[in-house]
């Protein structure tokens, strides 16, 4: 058999899966690394971490399988997005990496909304928010400006990572979407925006297709890995855009739902012509040709850990959720809003905090957990109900992550979300997608959705039960109407609290 492998490089860690010919997982070796956050909303990394954590994990999965480095043909990538790397003429990081979830970058954004105006949205299909890219180089060039004399041009940190590995500078179309200086309808780096902010087109690196080939890797990486020179080496795309493609989502009508730290409801697009106004972000897929739209809630299973840490503290989530199930619809009049560290879709709002709302003397902790779930499955569901206000046709959700590991829960979504939910059998997120890039960069399929017949398996499926949607239909209206009632009073605290 034949084997090919993913790298999935996240924001605490990167991990690598072997994938065999017949799709399914044959191991698995991760590495974390730092996060440093030196101020109030920093976040960064240091771009040699990722190289020695991958190098390390490539290492371990090859020798732990015991195969013939000659039968991994090839391997691919998916990253973290937005994340600014800056490198110098010599290809070396003049800086630590600045990564998607710093905010030090509102200043920045707003100068974009009043250079670019209605090209924005137009151009780069999606608003100026702090996590993007191209604010992060503002920030830089007015902040730090001897350190970005220094730089001569930029990656993201998984084209920075294949750099290392292979020699060779690209950037994949799903990935340079998230930089707000891609048109993404042209793929191709806009002049407009670059002119605007005086960026050279030299700046930015070649851009290729997800699945294009990069090149090998370099004797030195191959030593130190095991790899093979003869394996390929494949672009990889954004961790969203690979997490489309390892849950399948390669057709019109298929619809994500991946419920991690942050929670993602995103939707295949088959052409740029969709026009949500902003209110979503709209990327390239790692599929050619092919885009998607996609809603965050910023807090998902992050509000569910943070509840556990805070009232039942070493308890699992089992334990902890026991007794969740008898409780109905609508956790007896109490809402729970998620917005514990600020709010992306359909509100991007960094003040705004979360809130219990209804509480009274007869509700339990069981109660509260329930709330908890309920209030994260309907944030995703204002990102359904954007999609579906633009004439978007959802009847089928795949879910992934935390989310779709409880039964209770996943039957919830298909009541709130009112669409068929399936679960998959082998679960392997972006690093599995990433994972089908190599497999047909390497010639094991003629296409992605051929690849996803056999890498994709799903399971059991969760049919909303009409009586209960009706319920949670009426709930989701009051859930809708928090974020107005809440603001003013959530923004009034913030200025206290900083």
């Amino acid at each position: 058999m034949k084997y090919v492998i993913g790298v999935d490089l996240g924001t605490s860690a990167v991990k690598t899966l072997l994938i065999g010919q017949d799709g399914n997982l044959k191991g698995e070796a991760t590495r974390e690394y730092p996060l440093y956050h030196e101020k109030a909303g920093w976040s960064e990394q240091d771009p040699e971490d990722w190289v020695t954590g991958t190098t390390e994990a490539l290492k371990e999965l090859i020798v732990n399988s015991g195969i013939p480095s000659a039968d991994i043909e090839g391997i691919s990538f998916s990253g973290q997005m937005h994340g600014l790397v800056l490198l110098d003429e010599n290809d070396k990081p003049v800086r630590r990496a600045i990564l998607w979830n710093d905010t030090r970058t509102t200043k920045q954004c707003r100068e974009i909304e009043r250079t670019l105006g209605d090209k924005l949205l137009t151009v780069t299909r999606n608003p100026a928010l702090e996590g993007f890219t191209l604010p992060k180089i503002l920030w830089v060039k007015q902040n730090e400006p001897e350190t970005f004399a220094k730089a001569s041009h930029f990656l993201l940190p998984k084209d920075y990572l294949r750099l290392r590995l292979t020699g060779a500078k690209h950037m994949d179309l799903s990935d340079a979407a998230g930089t707000l200086m891609l048109d993404v309808a042209a793929a191709s780096w806009s002049s407009e925006v670059l002119s605007a902010f005086e960026i050279p087109a030299s700046f930015c690196p070649p851009l290729v297709e997800a699945g294009a080939y990069a090149g090998n890797v370099t004797p030195d990486v191959s030593e130190s890995t095991g790899i093979s020179l003869s394996a390929k080496v494949f672009a990889g795309g954004a961790d969203n855009a690979c997490g489309a493609i390892g849950a399948g989502i390669l057709s019109p009508g298929l619809t994500l739902c991946s419920i991690g730290t942050s929670g993602v409801v995103l939707t295949y697009e088959a052409d740029a012509s969709a026009d949500y106004e902003g209110k979503v972000h709209f990327f390239n897929h790692g599929k050619t040709n092919s885009f998607y739209a996609m809603g965050v809630t910023l807090a998902a299973g992050y509000s569910l850990s943070w509840f556990r840490n805070t009232f039942a503290k070493g308890e699992s989530f089992d334990a902890m959720l026991e007794g969740v199930g008898d409780i109905p619809a609508g956790s007896n009049g109490l809402l729970f809003t998620p917005y514990i560290v600020g709010e992306r879709t359909p509100h991007p709002d960094s003040k705004i905090r979360g809130s219990f709302i209804g509480i009274d003397g007869s509700h339990t902790r069981a109660h509260f957990a329930r709330a908890v779930m309920e209030g994260i499955t309907f944030s995703l569901n204002e990102s359904i109900a954007i999609f579906r206000a633009a004439g978007k046709t959802i009847n089928t959700i795949v879910s992934i992550g935390g989310g779709a590991k409880n039964p209770l829960w996943l039957q919830m979504q298909a009541d709130i979300f009112r669409a068929d939910v399936v679960a998959l059998e082998n679960e392997q997120g972006p690093g599995l997608g990433a994972a089908m890039l190599a497999a047909v960069g390497s010639g094991w399929f003629p296409s992605l959705d051929a690849c996803g017949e056999i890498f994709v398996k799903h399971a059991r499926i969760y049919r909303p039960n009409e009586a209960v949607s009706v319920q949670y239909e009426q709930l989701f209206r009051i859930y809708q109407q928090t974020y107005n009632q809440t603001a003013g009073i959530n923004h009034s605290l913030y200025a206290i609290r900083n």
